[in-house]
């Protein structure tokens, strides 16, 4: 079916679209009350046909449709625009930065861009995020102007209802009609206020049915009358009773019953695209099958699908797993209108187990959990508290934890904010459900470097939990040390000394010195000493704990293990280095008996032996440690792999500090070219490298007595370097 005619009377062009400025596309002021503020005019529509018009006819170097429903959905797409850029992400880059880097090459390329906002309700949603350049347009298809108020240089284009022409052009477009079936079309067109989504459901109808226009017009008429009566508050009788007679179409297609139920499931989530795995999942497969004891066959979710299609009810993408069914809101607010508490309630039940089916996915693409969070954000918006009420369901968990995963960190933040303040109110301040957002909304805090909001959380927490449960609790211990982490990480040691000092005597109190939980206190309190630069305290509360450790869990236990390892770096930070040299051998030995050579702790505890040899000016002692940990990680993880490149720049200062320097410039260069090519120019890693390789180069030149201290690149540096070894001074650059 043709979904969009051309609006040369009604609509805009792309030559319309004036250069460096935003242009919106909003209802016209007569149809948007008409239409209860649920659009219909075509808005995304059009702004589609503009968007591949600009693509086809190569009027841009970069398209970039993005559906705006927040702050996450912005940032995702623009760092997915960045990637298909061949911009980044840099490994390791967050969304965020990445956005921001997007943002940026708007405003400084040449080349011509077009970026479309479309469903902007929020001005949240583009906060700090508007899209700018000299090169680019930006379209926004929005019902609500005064989101985008702030933005520069804005003009307005009202779109309203169907022309005359183009609602006959439409019409005809999408159904093949005889000259006897069109008789009346001007007439129907007309009754059905010209609206493009009333226009749809008719075409889809007469194309299934084989009516005329009138025979079509005479149902109309009939079920406006019935929509009238039932739907007395809402949303138009026009659009209701085509709405209403598609429906009745789509549920009549074999297999009877499917395609109603489909549709009270779609009506949940969000209209802009769901993602086909929540619709094929066992507990939608389920929800469509009832009351049978079996849930449907993946099979006649697809009939379901394609007879909702068919009928003109929804529009469905094959070639987007993310964004699979797109939906108008005005069906699903009919939907939702039409269905009875009791089954709005059990098809909203059946939406939320389907998503949290759907999460459970860990092959999760950004552009799909992106489509799941938008999904769960509307059957919350249209559900209210149902999901709360009686505990938080897993998808509204599994919703804000994917944007943690995703480092998202702002939206995280402000979604456990929300999450927090409504499970207060609903479930109470010590409910365990309660007490697990807070922590959820501690860490999207600690993660997005809001450090001082992240303590206040944690401190709360760590009171409630030390009041109901004991200071003993495995809970309050995890609360204690998720704050004594945050203690250090915003700089406040003495806090977080006093805090593991105060959790030591506690624990000595209640379970006794050799109990594992004081144990495990032990280590803290001198993990939190080492942190704060008290070596020798540091490695006094080590050898205490590690003795009752090895005395109560055995010598190989893996929390004996660990005390011995930071043990080295304790004596190392004191400056004791033969202590921090023998620790490190038994626990390079003790990792490999129990781990294995290539496993991550071991070949973290070769590194802290490398660096005990490294400190204690035993270079012949420390490379060949460097050289099998490079050799490991290029092995284990590939050479541009950031710890791959970190390793090598180890290896390069232990070859410095042995002055081999025909060795050491050569591994920074290597680690320049890998960190350049894998994580770009601009990387923190590559401007650490290209500083190192520079000042390599220079220590290496004032041992010859020649400063060059000059504008030369670090590689013109190294190599210059390199050349002037080989010819001129062979033995200092000898191996």
């Amino acid at each position: 079916m043709v979904s969009w005619v051309a609006r040369q009377e009604t609509g805009l062009s792309f030559a319309g679209l004036a250069e460096k400025t935003t242009t919106l596309l909003v209802p016209a002021r007569d149809t948007a009350r008409g239409l209860d503020g649920l659009g219909g005019t075509g808005k995304t529509s059009l702004a589609s046909a503009l968007a591949y018009e600009c693509r086809d006819s190569q009027a841009a170097h970069l398209v970039l449709w993005v559906t705006a429903t927040g702050q996450d959905a912005v940032i995702t797409s623009y760092a997915q625009a960045l990637r298909d850029l061949g911009e980044g992400p840099y490994p390791g880059e967050g969304p965020e930065h990445a956005a921001d880097r997007f943002l940026d090459w708007l405003k400084r390329t040449d080349r011509p861009w077009l970026v479309v906002l479309d469903e902007i309700a929020d001005p949240v949603a583009v906060d700090g995020l508007w899209p700018a350049g000299p090169s680019g347009r930006v379209l926004v298809a929005t019902q609500y102007p005064d989101a985008v108020a702030a933005a520069h240089s804005v003009r307005a284009a009202e779109l309203g209802v169907f022309s005359p022409r183009e609602a006959l052009t439409y019409l005809f477009a999408s159904v093949n009609l005889d000259a006897s079936q069109r008789a009346g079309a001007l007439e129907l067109a007309t009754e059905l206020g010209f609206s493009p989504v009333a226009l749809r459901h008719a075409a889809a109808f007469l194309t299934n049915t084989e009516l005329d226009c009138r025979q079509y017009h005479s149902h109309f008429t009939e079920r406006r009358q019935l929509a009238a009566r039932a739907f007395p508050d809402g949303l138009g009788s026009t659009v209701a009773a085509t709405w209403s007679l598609s429906w009745e179409l789509a549920d009549q297609l074999p297999p009877q019953g499917l395609a109603s139920r489909a549709l009270a499931l779609i009506s949940m989530l969000a209209p802009h695209g769901i993602p086909y795995r929540v619709l094929s999942s066992e507990a939608a497969r389920a929800y469509l099958s009832e009351p049978e004891p079996f849930p449907a066959e993946e099979t006649h979710v697809r009939v379901a699908l394609s007879n909702l299609s068919r009928a003109g009810l929804v529009t469905i993408n094959d070639r987007s797993p993310a964004r699979t069914v797109l939906v108008h809101e005005m069906v699903q607010a009919l939907t939702r209108q039409y269905l009875p508490a009791a089954e709005s309630q059990r098809a909203a039940r059946a939406a939320a187990d389907a998503l949290a089916q759907a999460w459970s996915d860990r092959d999760t693409a950004p552009s799909t959990a992106q489509a799941l969070r938008d999904c769960t954000a509307k059957l919350r918006e249209f559900t209210g508290t149902f999901l709360l009420s009686s505990g938080c369901h897993p998808a509204v968990l599994q919703a804000g934890q994917s944007l943690d995963a995703d480092g998202l960190a702002g939206p995280a933040v402000a979604y456990w904010e929300a999450m927090t303040s409504v499970t207060k109110q609903l479930l109470g301040a010590r409910d365990p459900q309660t007490v697990a957002v807070r922590d959820l909304l501690g860490a999207a805090c600690e993660a997005s470097g809001r450090l001082d909001k992240a303590i206040a959380v944690y401190e709360a927490a760590l009171a409630d939990r030390d009041h109901a449960l004991g200071s003993g609790h495995p809970d309050t211990r995890a609360a204690r040390d998720r704050l004594t982490r945050t203690y250090f990480a915003a700089g406040r040691a003495n806090d977080a000394i006093s805090l593991a000092e105060r959790a030591l005597v506690s624990s000595e109190a209640v379970a006794g010195p050799n109990h594992p939980d004081t144990l495990t206190a032990h280590a803290n309190l001198a993990s939190a000493y080492l942190d704060a630069g008290w070596h020798d305290k540091a490695i006094a509360t080590f050898r205490r704990g590690l003795a009752g450790m090895e005395r109560v869990l055995g010598p190989n236990h893996p929390e004996a293990i660990a005390a011995r390892g930071s043990l080295v770096d304790a004596y190392r930070g004191s400056g004791r280095f033969k202590e921090a040299i023998a620790f490190g051998k038994r626990t390079l030995a003790d990792r490999e008996r129990a781990s294995g050579p290539d496993h991550p702790d071991t070949i973290t505890a070769r590194a802290s032996l490398a660096s005990a040899y490294r400190d204690a000016k035993k270079p012949k002692d420390a490379i060949p440690v460097y050289q099998r940990i490079v050799a490991d990680r290029e092995r284990i993880q590939s050479p541009e792999h950031p710890d791959t490149i970190l390793a090598r720049c180890d290896l390069a200062v232990a070859y410095l500090s042995a002055r081999k320097f025909g060795l050491s410039i050569p591994q920074y260069e290597r680690a320049l070219d890998d960190a350049e090519r894998a994580l770009g120019h601009d990387h923190p890693i590559t401007r650490s490298v290209r500083e190192d390789l520079n000042e390599a180069a220079n220590t290496a030149w004032s041992v010859l007595g020649i400063d060059l201290r000059s504008q030369r690149s670090a590689k013109e540096n190294g190599a210059l370097h390199r050349t002037l070894l080989a010819i001129r001074y062979p033995a200092l650059g000898a191996a």
